[in-house]
């Protein structure tokens, strides 16, 4: 079975929206990869022809353990290459995951060994996240809330933010909200971080995933 470029994104978008919690269905995958509906459908049919997804009769869309398999090897591939594009190249940290879009595809095995002996594993990538699939229920056991449940008078540092939105990333980035940054909610509603005072954007609050600082005693 040949596994093509569009077959291998079909399935990491799976993987990504269920990474996200959602249902993932045939318009999911229409708004995930700017595709039309017709070929959306096309794509289905293909990947339940080659046993790497199941349809249910409500048109959930999941991953077999063949296509989880190759959703898994194009993610790990592709946070690689992002650390790569930062720790090694310098590139700034919201533009790596377009670049990395493009290169994951032609990465061959040697050279992807070659990237983890020299990287190691266990890092996040540049936006905060882990290697693979961590849905919103994982980031909560692990103390993690969203931006836009912080309350007035807390601190929190930012954890991760969602990746795959190249103009929310330089917006983030503009305001200072990268991973890392420790964040002041005011009484106000607005936020400070690094001596400067905003107001995000309610959607961009719903794509930051923070950590809450403890009060020193």
């Amino acid at each position: 079975m040949r596994i093509t470029i569009s077959k291998e994104n079909y399935l990491k978008a799976i993987a990504e929206a269920e990474s996200e919690g959602e249902v993932v269905k045939a318009v999911t995958l229409t708004h995930w990869l700017h595709v039309s509906a017709p070929a959306v459908t096309m794509a289905i049919k293909r990947l339940k022809r080659d046993m790497l997804i199941r349809v249910a009769r409500d048109g959930r869309l999941t991953l077999t353990a063949a296509g989880r398999e190759i959703a898994n090897r194009l993610l790990n591939r592709h946070h690689l290459i992002e650390r790569m594009l930062t720790e090694i190249f310098g590139l700034e940290w919201y533009k790596v995951h377009d670049e990395a879009e493009q290169m994951e595809h032609a990465v061959s095995a040697d050279f992807e060994r070659k990237l983890l002996e020299k990287l190691g594993t266990g890092a996040t990538c540049p936006h905060g996240n882990v290697v693979g699939l961590d849905s919103p229920r994982e980031r909560r056991k692990r103390g993690l809330r969203l931006l836009e449940e912080v309350r007035p008078s807390e601190r929190v540092a930012v954890v991760s933010v969602f990746e795959r939105d190249r103009k929310l990333l330089e917006y983030l980035d503009s305001i200072g909200l990268r991973p890392g940054a420790e964040v002041e909610i005011l009484a106000s509603g607005e936020m400070r971080a690094d001596g400067r005072v905003f107001q995000p954007a309610a959607a961009a609050q719903s794509r930051v995933w923070v950590r809450k600082i403890p009060v020193s005693s």
